[in-house]
């Protein structure tokens, strides 16, 4: 597929999927052409078998600033209760059997912050501002903000950045743990791919259990949370993969995984 918002890099030799946020102009902000070319970008990786992980960027000088304000300012409210909305890409995302990587520089705001929050890890650089600005323009977080931004950071800050609107620098977005790690501006796409390539070494299907039983146990009573953890633990024991990696660790070598 051509992509006109978005660019789509594969880097095979590390078993990486690199997608470029790509709307300058608007600082990135996301419309509904970005929102479906990102689910495609995301259904292309996930199809790859040769990618193990996937970093979305805007660039090193803004994340996303937001919704294209532009794009929504004459609608009404059944055309937006209708709509598909950033929630059905956070939930592709969540969903991947792939771990993904956001590399934030700059601005990282309402639909920005929501796109970044529903990526596995966050990696900031120093220049980094995040905030859920939408009360500033007469509207709450639609895309996943209230929801993701409690459960990263606790039922107090969220309200208060909700409520506010106020932007936060990448140094306070790390104390509250709404990013990983923050980096020099330079480094950004560095310390990504690192990361990256430290989580690509593995088994793809070790990966894929291990996301999923993390994604759907951080919602589930501890009951529910054990048996999701158990079934893929036992699961990894059907894969070629696991009978792989218990022999290279017994014979002192690097494990080759093939995925299965």
């Amino acid at each position: 597929m051509a992509y006109s918002t978005i660019q789509l890099e594969k880097i095979n030799e590390s078993r990486l999927g690199i997608i470029t946020l790509n709307r300058p102009e608007v600082r990135n902000a996301i419309n509904p052409v970005m929102r479906d070319e990102l689910s495609h970008a995301m259904e292309e990786l996930e199809a790859d078998a040769e990618i193990r992980a996937i970093i979305i960027t805007g660039g090193s000088k803004v994340f996303a600033a937001g919704a294209d304000i532009a794009a929504m300012v004459e609608k009404k409210a059944i055309e937006q209760f209708s709509r598909a909305s950033l929630w059905d890409l956070a939930f592709q995302m969540e969903q991947s059997r792939k771990p993904i990587i956001a590399a934030v520089a700059g601005f990282c705001l309402g639909g920005g912050c929501e796109l970044a929050m529903a990526c596995d890890i966050r990696i900031a650089s120093e220049s980094a501002k995040f905030g859920q600005a939408e009360i500033n323009i007469g509207i709450i977080p639609g895309g996943g903000g209230t929801v993701r931004l409690t459960r990263l950071v606790g039922l107090g800050k969220a309200k208060e950045l909700v409520l506010t609107g106020r932007m936060i620098d990448a140094a306070e977005a790390l104390r509250i743990n709404l990013v990983n790690q923050v980096v020099p501006d330079v480094q950004l796409m560095t310390a990504a791919m690192e990361m990256a390539k430290a989580i690509s070494r593995h088994s793809p299907v070790a990966l894929s259990l291990a996301k999923y039983a993390v994604q759907n146990a951080a919602d589930a009573d501890l009951h529910t949370a054990r048996t999701i953890e158990n079934t893929c633990f036992s699961l990894a024991f059907s894969s070629e993969d696991k009978t792989e990696g218990m022999r290279a660790f017994l014979e002192k070598r690097k494990p080759v995984y093939k995925g299965k």
